[in-house]
Order: structure tokens, then C-alpha cells, then sequence
């Protein structure tokens, strides 16, 4: 791979940010929701990062997405009709107010790379200018 610029950096950085920012909001999208086994129940995911280092600039990656330890919780809804013999279903392992931490978090993070790409061009602009 060739040089890396701050562009580089903060775009690579922005597109894990994204990732991290979907996944959330896969996680969020299956809470409160009902299944007939603990196997069978979603459990949240989280990605894992990996630093990248090139030409002394340092950025991240997506290495993988993972599923949570986060064990699904056993209710007793005799009426819903996936309950199991003795009326119980599964609840989806996520906790709503952690992903919204999360997605406050990770927004703050794409929005910082944002304002490191627009100083970054400001800054060439004005070389340009000045020469």
C-alpha cells in the first residue's frame, strides 16, 4: 500500500465508525424482541477494531464483528404465541440504553473526523493561496 495522508486516516477511521454506527443499530432494531429458545435469541454484536500503522500515521479497521456474552432473559408470557410449553419466551440480549450510549459515542467519533478532514483541507487551501 502507498503513503498514507490524513485523509487516509481519518476516511479509514470514519468507515469503522460506520460499521460500529450499523451495527448498533442492528442491535437496537432486535431488542424487545421475542424468540421461542435461548439459542435461537439475537445477542448484540460489537466490532472489533484493529490499529493500522503506516508511514508513522496510525488509523483503525474493522477486524471482525462479534457477538456479545450478553445471556437472553427468560420471560413468562404464557399468551405470546412462540411461548414454549410452559409459557415462557426469550428476550433478545441487548441493552437498549448501553446502545444508545454507544451511538451518541460513535457519532461523536465520525463527527471528529469530519472536522479533522475539513481543518485539513482549510489548511491546504490556504497553502495554496499563500504560495
Amino acid at each position: 500500500m502507498g503513503s498514507m495522508s490524513v485523509f487516509d486516516v481519518a476516511s479509514r477511521a470514519m468507515s469503522a465508525q460506520m460499521v460500529r454506527l450499523n451495527t448498533t443499530a442492528s442491535n437496537l432494531a432486535n431488542a424487545r424482541t421475542d424468540y421461542a429458545s435461548e439459542d435461537e435469541a439475537f445477542r448484540a454484536m460489537r466490532p472489533v477494531f484493529r490499529s493500522v500503522v503506516e508511514d508513522n500515521l496510525a488509523t483503525v479497521d474493522v477486524d471482525r464483528v462479534v457477538k456479545t456474552d450478553a445471556a437472553p432473559q427468560k420471560r413468562h408470557d404464557p399468551t405470546n404465541p412462540i411461548a414454549d410449553e410452559e409459557g415462557y419466551v426469550w428476550e433478545a440480549a441487548v441493552d437498549e440504553t448501553a446502545e444508545l450510549i454507544d451511538m451518541l459515542e460513535t457519532a461523536r467519533n465520525y463527527q471528529n473526523n469530519v472536522q479533522v478532514l475539513q481543518t485539513a483541507k482549510t489548511l491546504i487551501l490556504e497553502t495554496v493561496r499563500n504560495q
